[in-house]
């Protein structure tokens, strides 16, 4: 089952997730977050270093011109990960995504209930499409831009770490569970009584 608009007979509420009303699981994901950019940035500092990304020798302009490419692009990354999660949303047969921002995070959200592959599926195809763009793009691009590519890829995949840990812990779940997601929370729907 992709998606329903009802919940069949015989679900009932066995699990919520909550990443901005749950301080705890707020905390892991964003030190999640931080471990991820912190192995992501530190190695390639490395193999290409960050001083690059500061390099003026081409001019003032274009020094200025890569902070604003940075500034906008990854502005643009948080819009596209969410329609991306929308898009993916419509693809498991959603009629109305609602989009918005709490403040403390942008999402993408339904009424609808989603099959668990479903579900992964939505909360990985932004990271995945995004991800294999950025890869692709980051070595062809002058070195003087190369921080801003990968910048802009340390964020998508940092920023991924609630789309992970639900991945994660919805993985292990059994196979017939339904999530729905109003954006800022998921609630995971079991046959029966035993709560997960």
């Amino acid at each position: 089952m992709k998606t329903t608009e009802v919940l069949p007979k015989g679900y009932e509420a066995a699990l919520s997730v909550d990443l901005q009303g749950n301080k705890k699981q707020a905390l892991l994901v964003n030190a999640v977050a931080i471990v991820i950019a912190l192995a992501l940035a530190v190695p390639m500092c490395f193999l290409v270093p960050i001083t690059h990304l500061f390099d003026m020798e081409q001019g003032l302009w274009l020094y200025f011109l890569r902070f604003l490419a940075l500034l906008l692009g990854m502005v643009a990354y948080l819009v596209l990960h969410e329609l991306t999660h929308g898009v993916a949303m419509k693809l498991c047969g959603t009629k109305k995504v609602k989009y918005g921002f709490t403040g403390l995070y942008a999402y993408a959200g339904s009424s609808d209930y989603y099959g668990k592959g479903a579900y992964i599926f939505i909360a990985l195809a932004p990271v995945i499409l995004w991800g294999a763009v950025l890869a692709i793009l980051a070595p062809l691009v002058p070195v003087e831009w190369f921080w801003v590519v990968y910048l802009i890829q340390i964020t998508n995949l940092s920023g991924a770490a609630g789309d992970f840990y639900v991945t994660a812990r919805f993985s292990r779940l059994p196979k017939d569970i339904l999530v729905q997601d109003s954006g800022t929370a998921m609630t995971v729907y079991q046959r029966g009584k035993d709560a997960l």
